[in-house]
């Protein structure tokens, strides 16, 4: 996959109502979304032709395009069906899921509020978004330099575009020094996420993760919160203050593209990939296959 571009892959992609076909999909240099960021998007996953959550996906779309101040155009229930339909269309069971709406050309400036909203879906093949590898190993974490902003700064509870260009360059310096990822702190200089995906800890069989309130409530966090209430976990959401990572003894990220991965390392913290890591991660590959849930309900 790596090897290809993203814009020359085969199939099709739907495109404001029409499935095109994949390098047709292409929209114009002077799009207001790629010039000043409106745009918002989701990410989300197909296992065994099933798209999971894909209608809590897909009203969280709708919520971030609210927040950034237009109106997507096509109802959740619509966007659920082109998304179902283009799974088959691509003759894939497992995938990734991309939807992204954004302001198009019609205007082009700061202000753009007659420019039309625009909506793509791309389906594609994506294996584990970190190496199978070191995800049983436990992947390490450098200390990002950026922080995830104060709420009144920036539309914190929009999957907006504009929000990951700090990702993208902690990311990057993080593989710069041979890491696989980075984990951000917030403004305050609490403990946030990574640049991807929510982050757990575990300190005497209970988990610890940060309050969601400058960073998205992933809907993986969500499920993953719930997975370990049915194992009996206590889940205690908090401000977590990055010394206290000396004293967990595991942790992980999770999210759609991550899905639950260990983590051995963030900066000078070491943690072990231990039961409570391997369990969840183990359960959640099982809540996420449509076969086996039914199976187990």
């Amino acid at each position: 996959m790596a090897s290809v571009p993203f814009d020359q892959l085969d199939g099709y992609i739907w495109f404001n109502g029409d499935f095109v076909k994949w390098a047709d999909a292409k929209v114009h240099v002077l799009t207001h979304g790629l010039h000043y960021a409106s745009a918002v998007f989701e990410g989300e996953r197909a296992y065994g032709g099933e798209i999971f959550k894909l209608t809590e996906h897909t009203e969280r779309l709708h919520e971030s395009a609210r927040i950034l101040g237009f109106e997507i155009p096509w109802s959740v229930a619509e966007i659920d069906d082109a998304c179902r339909e283009l799974l088959v269309k691509q003759g894939l069971e497992d995938a990734y899921v991309r939807p992204i709406a954004w302001r198009g050309s019609e205007m082009m400036g700061v202000s753009a509020q007659k420019n039309r909203i625009n909506l793509a879906i791309a389906i594609w093949e994506w294996p584990s978004y970190f190496d199978p590898e070191q995800r049983l190993k436990g992947i390490r974490l450098d200390m990002a330099e950026y922080c995830r902003p104060d709420p009144r700064t920036a539309p914190s509870r929009s999957k907006a575009a504009g929000l990951y260009m700090i990702c993208t360059l902690s990311k990057h310096a993080a593989e710069a020094k041979g890491y696989t990822d980075a984990l951000m702190l917030d403004w305050r200089g609490r403990v946030a996420e990574a640049t991807g995906a929510n982050v757990f800890f575990v300190k005497d069989g209970a988990l610890h993760t940060p309050t969601p309130d400058c960073f998205l409530d992933g809907i993986t966090r969500r499920t993953v919160i719930a997975l370990a209430k049915r194992r009996g976990i206590e889940v205690i959401e908090r401000a977590i203050m990055p010394e206290e990572m000396e004293g967990f003894e595991q942790c992980f990220l999770c999210g759609t593209a991550a899905e639950v991965t260990p983590v051995s390392e963030i900066g000078p913290y070491r943690f072990e990939v231990g039961e409570i890591a391997r369990l969840l991660m183990n359960d959640y590959a099982e809540e996420v296959r449509p076969r086996q849930r039914m199976a187990a309900e």
